[in-house]
């Protein structure tokens, strides 16, 4: 039973992890537990994983009346998730985090199974955290990951993108989205949720960089697609390509040059596999994960750092013609990406998780 939802950094490395397990273990059976609120609903099954769902338990950040609801339907989600691993007679329970995990863990664990954690980002979320204490095998995807019994072994990635040759890949790729072969593209992509203050910022910067003949490979993601539609400059040919999401995005990462985006685990571990430069925008809120996520890339000279406030129209209009007309500063930041994320963590969690089975 993999455990994990809510966004693409915690069904990304399930579903990795899922198609190793299935490598490896020929014949062996794989249930995704997700909950109704969550990108796994529509990710899962397009994977070809039989999907499980079981009601919520969302946390307060904060004491309001809702926190009081929590014990009742934390107990009403762990009866559940006991209810599914007995029905899918789970042998071990391998979560990634996010609201499903909590349950499927405490269920787990009353029910004796095996468990096994895998934590995303550099600070942990509070179901890694509650789980950490009762098993010995809990794995990372960076290594200064604080967490009891911790192994850093990576991010789980699909084999398209840790195999992916970009350059091999960048004629079909931008045949596939629409852009012209010979001018370069930047792709901006808020994670799967999409990011306002980028998007914005975009936009409003759309004109220059076309006009300066740097093509936009724009994911806008679901809840904020409007009313963008493709653009061609008339002049040069640059395109400008919305998109609500991309279901594969290695084969955005193929037409890419630059990336500008949030810097969730899955988006600045895979860019760094891939070699592809980044301008990160860490999510403003919250416990600031993502811009500790981020320095791993950063300290390397594989990307920037720009904060949330400063991701204006102008300085996209300034920033991105600075590194895309200079092939030997992107060049250099990609060489500077080599060796810094292991494409190996979906094959390694998967054969542990088979160890631990055994």
């Amino acid at each position: 039973m993999l455990a994990g939802g809510g966004t693409a950094g915690h069904t990304s490395p399930l579903i990795a992890t899922a198609h190793e397990l299935a490598e490896q273990r020929p014949g062996i059976r794989i249930t995704a537990l997700g909950t109704e609120r969550g990108l796994e609903t529509t990710v899962v099954p397009a994977a070809g994983l039989p999907l499980e769902l079981i009601p919520p338990v969302p946390m307060p950040r904060r004491p309001t009346p809702e926190l009081f609801r929590v014990p009742g339907r934390l107990r009403a989600s762990v009866k559940a998730a006991e209810r599914v691993l007995r029905e899918a007679g789970a042998g071990a329970v391998l979560g990634f985090g996010g609201y499903v995990s909590t349950p499927a863990y405490l269920a787990a664990r009353r029910l004796r199974l095996p468990i096994l954690v895998h934590e995303q980002n550099v600070l942990p979320g509070l179901a890694n955290k509650l789980a950490a204490r009762f098993t010995e095998h809990v794995y990372t995807s960076f290594a200064e990951t604080e967490l009891p019994h911790a192994t850093w072994i990576g991010l789980p990635m699909r084999r398209a993108i840790t195999e992916l040759d970009r350059a091999a890949e960048r004629g079909s790729a931008r045949a596939e989205f629409g852009l012209a072969p010979d001018l370069p593209v930047l792709l901006v992509s808020g994670g799967s949720q999409g990011a306002a203050r980028i998007n914005t910022a975009v936009e409003g910067a759309r004109d220059d960089l076309l006009a300066s003949g740097i093509q936009i490979l724009h994911v806008l993601g679901p809840r904020n697609m409007g009313a963008e539609t493709p653009y061609t400059h008339p002049e040069n040919g640059a395109v400008y390509r919305p998109l609500a999401y991309v279901e594969r995005m290695e084969r955005a990462y193929a037409a890419a040059d630059l990336m500008l985006g949030r810097c969730g685990a899955s988006t600045v571990l895979e860019t760094a596999v891939v070699g592809l430069p980044a301008i990160f925008v860490p999510y403003p809120h919250g416990n600031g994960e993502q811009r500790r996520n981020a320095r791993l890339v950063v300290d390397a000279g594989g990307g920037l750092l720009v904060t949330d406030a400063d991701c204006t129209p102008e300085l996209v209009a300034a920033r991105v013609p600075e590194l895309v007309h200079q092939p030997g500063r992107l060049a250099g930041m990609s060489v500077a990406l080599r060796g810094v994320a292991r494409g190996d963590a979906a094959s390694t969690l998967a054969r542990r998780t088979l160890e631990v089975m055994r």
